[in-house]
């Protein structure tokens, strides 16, 4: 294999692209991916303040790392999720790489401020652990994002999150969930922040390759809770196919976001009211997130979770 721009021996094979780069143009094509969807879709410029939510895996990792060197104006904000060692080594790797980079990184810990992580949470109220978890992120991205005046909210979703999720949207046809399926989120309330997905469409496997050209330490480790989610289900049948059709993946998503979107766009009729309990968007009365932590007080003792009350 040879680089398709100096044509010295390659490191990286891109079969999608019918391509192949060496590492110096090989991190190159990943930046330039980054930056053309930031531009394409408006998702923000240099005079933003943006807020990165960090994982301490390759996806949030590497996209820091690249819109650093772009030079954005970009915070780090990791939510401690009380999952056990795996949200330790999490916080840890997080850390390692703001402070290596002398980057800003606001933390959260989710069992200190609410009173149970998620995996003890998930068992108090019979929850599935991966529902409860992404509840909570949404929320806590949304709510510390406005809480500390940041312009954006940005998250590491890449080509294989997108696709899954899409095809998992449409097996079920959940017809909501389709509508807000875009690499960018504007926001439709005062106190909803827009958010936005520059790596949407690199895959999991180049964002990997871009952290090992640069020796960027992330966390392998996949969460304990994921074991039998759908979404990994999804992610194995559409990797099935790339093997044998190159290219499939960013078709799926790309001819949905072209073709199909546009129609659901013209559908959005949805009213947004403030949460009676903590002032946030729903289409309710009371958001998802309190009555789940509402529940939780209920089947729980009081003083695990009187964090619930400075909402």
């Amino acid at each position: 294999m040879r680089c398709k721009k100096c044509h010295k021996k390659a490191s990286v094979e891109l079969r999608r692209h019918n391509t192949s780069f060496c590492p110096i143009h090989y991190i190159e094509f990943v930046s330039n991916q980054v930056s053309r969807n930031i531009k394409k879709h408006n998702m923000f410029t240099s005079a933003n303040r943006v807020l990165l939510a960090v994982s301490g895996g390759k996806d949030s990792l590497a996209l820091w790392d690249i819109l650093t060197k772009q030079g954005y104006n970009v915070t780090g904000l990791h939510l401690k999720l009380g999952i056990g060692n795996y949200s330790l080594k999490a916080a840890e790797k997080t850390r390692a790489f703001a402070e290596t980079h002398e980057l800003q990184l606001i933390e959260y810990d989710l069992e200190s401020e609410m009173g149970l992580g998620v995996s003890r949470l998930s068992k108090s109220i019979k929850r599935a652990p991966c529902s409860g978890c992404g509840l909570n992120k949404r929320y806590f991205f949304n709510k510390l994002a406005l809480q500390f005046q940041f312009d954006v909210l940005i998250t590491g979703h890449n080509l294989d999150d997108e696709a899954a999720t899409l095809f998992g949207n449409v097996l079920h046809w959940q017809e909501q969930a389709l509508s807000r399926q875009s690499p960018i989120l504007e926001s439709t309330h005062p106190n909803l922040v827009k958010k936005c997905k520059p790596l949407y469409t690199l895959t999991e496997r180049e964002i990997a390759s871009y952290c090992l050209l640069l020796k960027i330490a992330y966390q392998e480790e996949e969460c304990p809770n994921a074991a039998g989610a759908h979404s990994l289900l999804y992610k194995d049948l559409l990797n099935r196919l790339e093997v044998q059709s190159p290219g499939s993946k960013q078709q799926f998503l790309q001819g949905f976001l072209s073709k199909i979107r546009p129609s659901f766009r013209s559908q959005e009729t949805v009213t947004l009211n403030e949460c009676d309990s903590c002032g946030m968007p729903t289409t309710g009365q009371v958001c998802s997130f309190c009555r789940m932590w509402e529940r939780a007080r209920k089947l729980t003792d009081p003083k695990l979770v009187n964090g619930t009350s400075n909402l």
